[in-house]
């Protein structure tokens, strides 16, 4: 109860029951049963193998007895099926299953094979541990890239990822740049082109599990050498998904709006939510709570000094000031959850936390800034529609992209200080936002060069 809510009064109105046994009893146990939740004293709840009895026999149509598919395998599948699940977490049986082969260009010369295997499965399970598991962003973007890659080969009938040649990989590269249908929210069909940026990014993937597998000699060749040829360089990156200040300025008026008419929990969060994302630049994933780095956390030096310390790209730690603005948010939100108003220094509790228990994770942060983005939308429809629209493609990290082109243009901050707020492994990246807007390059030629000819 202490690690999941932030105060005894918010335990009793999320969990009733739970929180009930307890007064009582000194362990509670929560089981499903028929659907529902069911809550009792540990002494009174049914064994844990009788509660999965049930429920295996309840939802027996999604699951499927796996021993006559899994082959004989050494004592190290265990550990392998953990990182297939990362891949394909719903039939990691059959993932193992079709990933246990290797291919014709697979290395079986053990002098030259560093790997020291003749699979695809523990070959991918090595380029996923080495090449992807320092970060917990680059793991899910390589496992989601690599369940796109043998989801694409199984439907052709092509495989193991050994056996491609560089035509299939060729025609994988075609096959993500076409236009595909897909469905919006209300279920109209719609036709969906990927953005040129997703296509390098995929290959970027692709080519890097390949050389992996080329440089430690798994491979007897490179099969995507020079493959990822669009990848962009940062030189050459210029971002252009921001929002507007009329915007930005639309959706501070109404998160003020709501809560004033309305002073509810929900909405505070709402807008504690938007004004963390809106005046710190973090990416969508920094704000989750993690229980394991108790990040991110607020740290209050004074009243109104706070800073926000998250666990960014790439496993590194960031501290960013908040601006006043967005403290008194957080501070009305902490206020309403029943909590101090100042972050103590020992704290460890999740920033936003969720209605249900724990914290609120990505997708339910996601949300959140959605809907303020479409309840504003619908505000100024009428006046602008264009402008509706943009709201309603627009996502979380557009606003760190308006954060970094107002640190870089519109109050030229140092480039160090913005890539150290940003959290960019690259200068180059955090110069990239001054491309967006010439005037400044404008001023800074005019101001060097103020003299003329002498």
């Amino acid at each position: 109860m202490k690690r999941s809510f932030a105060s005894l009064g918010e335990a009793k109105r999320i969990k009733p029951a739970a929180f009930g046994v307890l007064l009582d009893h000194p362990e509670a146990v929560e089981w499903w049963e028929r659907g529902r939740l069911r809550t009792a004293a540990k002494e009174e709840a049914p064994e844990p193998l009788k509660v999965l009895t049930a429920l295996m026999h309840t939802y027996r149509r999604r699951f499927r007895p796996t021993d006559d598919i899994l082959p004989a395998r050494p004592e190290t599948v265990d550990d392998s099926s953990t990182w297939i699940s990362l891949i394909e977490s719903n039939q990691t049986a059959e993932m193992t299953c079709w990933l246990a082969r290797g291919g014709r260009f697979v290395n079986r010369q053990p002098g030259t094979n560093t790997l020291a295997v003749v699979e695809d499965l523990e070959a991918l399970v090595s380029f996923m541990r080495e090449r992807a598991s320092k970060s917990r962003h680059t793991l899910r973007a390589y496992a989601s890239e690599m369940r796109r890659l043998v989801t694409w080969c199984r439907d052709r009938q092509l495989g193991p990822l050994s056996d491609l040649t560089r035509a299939d990989l060729l025609q994988y590269q075609g096959y993500l740049s076409q236009a595909h249908a897909t469905a919006d929210k209300a279920g109209n069909p719609t036709i969906k082109r990927p953005a040129s940026a997703t296509v390098s990014r995929a290959m970027a993937t692709v080519a890097s599990l390949y050389d992996y597998w080329h440089e430690t000699g798994y491979l007897t060749a490179n099969l995507a050498a020079k493959l990822a040829t669009g990848s962009q360089k940062r030189t050459g990156y210029s971002p252009q998904r921001f929002l507007p200040p009329a915007l930005v300025a639309a959706c501070d008026t109404w998160a003020l709006a709501m809560v004033e008419q309305n002073d509810d929990i929900t909405l505070l969060r709402r807008r504690a939510i938007w004004a963390l994302y809106r005046f710190s630049g973090v990416r969508l994933a920094e704000l989750a709570w993690s229980q394991e780095t108790g990040l991110p956390r607020i740290e209050a030096e004074a009243p109104d000094l706070w800073t926000l310390h998250v666990h960014g790209k790439g496993d590194k730690l960031r501290a960013i000031p908040l601006p006043t603005a967005c403290v008194q948010q957080v501070r009305a939100y902490r206020v309403a959850r029943g909590l101090p108003a100042e972050p103590g220094a020992t704290e460890n509790l999740p920033l936003i936390h969720g209605f249900k228990g724990g914290s609120l994770q990505e997708s339910g942060l996601f949300d959140e800034v959605k809907s303020l983005f479409c309840e504003v939308a619908k505000q100024i429809e009428h006046q602008d529609p264009v402008q509706a629209a943009l709201l309603r493609v627009a996502s979380p990290h557009w606003l760190r992209h308006t954060y970094a082109k107002s640190l870089v243009v519109d109050h030229k901050v140092p480039l160090p200080a913005a890539q150290m707020l940003l959290g960019h492994a690259s200068v180059e990246t955090t110069a990239a936002y001054a491309k967006t807007d010439l005037s400044q390059l404008r001023e800074f030629v005019e101001q060097s060069f103020a003299g003329g000819f002498r």
